[in-house]
């Protein structure tokens, strides 16, 4: 029975972050440490799946045409960039991930988040440059590789504090950028610490690669930008007050 539940749980929560371009880390790991879980099995285990969920939802999301990751378009050179970054903070957080107080991270990251969750329902916007997203991509990916979660509310959310930047454009490149940050945070964690239980991550894994492959569907049904943008704007501030309770008042 346990292992349905694991399975529906990362299908809905993968579902909803290639829709929203967040979510499946940041609920999920604190859900799987509630049920007892090693916080060591867990983060590998949402790594992998995220990955593989990841991966299936680029793809649906070039197909559908929710972003276009061909060469040279924004949306691809945003990704890119975000996973060059990313990829080195990855090395960073698992070699910390023993001796950084989690709570020291994840309370600026919440802050951060809250404060890009604001930006975006105030309808504020700074200019796109190279070096904003090299800072998302460092951030998010090292707080990711910490802890398992926090990266699909400061890539997706952060994109969309920049000028003319599109909704589904940045929930697309964050799906890019976050499948092979997590694939690679995997091998780190495992070459270090071993692989989790099979029994955690396979479900996980099954049920992510089945809801990223509905997620981007149902988005690019989705016709009103600014109700959009609003959506992603009350997400990124929930997410954000979410880390911050979770740490400070559970």
């Amino acid at each position: 029975m346990e292992v349905v539940y694991l399975f529906i749980s990362a299908l809905i929560m993968e579902f909803i972050d290639s829709f929203l371009g967040m979510m499946y880390g940041t609920v999920l790991a604190p859900l799987l440490i509630i049920m007892d879980y090693k916080a060591k099995d867990v983060v590998p285990s949402i790594l992998i799946s995220q990955a593989l969920g990841g991966f299936i939802a680029s793809w649906q999301h070039h197909r559908y045409k929710n972003a276009d990751f061909k060469a040279g378009t924004i949306d691809r050179r945003i990704a890119i960039r975000v996973i060059w970054f990313g990829v080195f903070a990855c090395l960073i957080g698992v070699f910390l991930s023993v001796s950084i107080p989690p709570a020291v991270l994840n309370t600026y990251i919440g802050l951060l988040v809250i404060v890009i969750g604001a930006l975006i329902l105030c309808g504020r916007s700074l200019i796109l440059t190279d070096g904003k997203v090299y800072l998302l991509g460092f951030v998010s990916a090292f707080n990711k590789a910490l802890s398992g979660g926090g990266f699909g509310p400061l890539v997706a959310g952060g994109q969309l504090v920049f000028r003319d930047r599109s909704e589904k454009g940045a929930i697309g490149s964050t799906d890019f950028a976050e499948a092979p940050i997590c694939l690679f945070s995997f091998f780190l964690w495992v070459f270090f610490k071993g692989l989790p239980p099979v029994m955690l991550y396979a479900p996980l894994c099954i049920g992510s690669v089945i809801g990223g492959f509905f997620g981007p569907r149902c988005l690019s049904m989705v016709q009103s930008r600014e109700r959009l943008k609003k959506i992603l704007g009350i997400m990124v501030l929930l997410e954000g007050v979410w880390v911050l309770y979770k740490i400070w008042v559970k």
